[in-house]
């Protein structure tokens, strides 16, 4: 997991080859005005996802994990509040390999992140992750997509 501000996302473009789309992306996209809905940059190895999701209480938020796709996630207009733990803790569970999801409900975050406007926060395959805590009733963020390099 890594969370720091959108200005210093290049830095860590050497995680992964698409990264540096994911940059050039932000350099050119106004995310505020952006409509909602799925921008495919390379196909289905990397997407960004505007949407408007729904503040959920800690206890409401499931954890997931995702095989396939790395998650870059961004709030736009408000702090999101996003729980963690390691995959290697969460139990096993059924993969849902057409959605690359694994969900792991009434399993609590071991910790909690607060992103604000300006943030990102990346997921990788072995961070369990919870979304969407807030207080707002809703939080509009872009999750960007980005395949796992082998």
């Amino acid at each position: 997991m890594v969370i720091d501000r959108l200005e210093n996302l290049e830095k860590y473009a050497s995680l992964n080859p698409l990264f540096p789309k994911v940059v050039e992306f932000l350099k050119n996209t106004d995310l505020a005005s952006h409509e909602a809905g799925k921008v495919f940059i390379q196909d289905k190895d990397l997407f960004a996802n505007f949407t408007t999701a729904k503040g959920k209480k800690a206890d409401e938020a499931t954890l997931e994990t995702h095989i396939e796709m790395i998650d870059i996630q961004i709030p736009i207009n408000t702090c999101e509040t996003m729980g963690y733990i390691p995959a290697c803790k969460l139990p096993q569970v059924e993969y849902n390999a057409e959605k690359d999801i694994t969900k792991y409900p009434g399993v609590a975050s071991e910790s909690y992140i607060k992103v604000q406007p300006g943030m990102f926060a990346i997921f990788f395959p072995e961070d369990g992750h919870a979304p969407c805590i807030s207080d707002e009733a809703e939080i509009q963020k872009v999750i960007f997509k980005v395949k796992v390099a082998k």
